[in-house]
């Protein structure tokens, strides 16, 4: 075989693999849904929980005058 040739087959193979892979994507099964929930949540209450700190932090400047 000529050297081109092989570069010919070597793009050939590696576009068949790169095209395989991608097409081997994994769908999101029930307790990966259920995990971006519990996250989401958590980020709510943290968000709550920094909001509920603001506010007592300010209610005690607020009483030192």
């Amino acid at each position: 075989m000529t050297n081109f040739s092989q570069k010919v087959i070597a793009a050939l193979a590696m576009s068949v693999l790169v095209l395989g892979l991608s097409g081997c994507e994994k769908k999101e099964g029930p307790m990966e849904r259920a995990g971006k929930e519990v996250d989401k949540t958590v980020e709510k209450a943290g968000q709550q929980i920094e909001k509920a700190g603001d506010k007592i932090q300010d209610a005690a400047q607020d009483a030192k005058k």
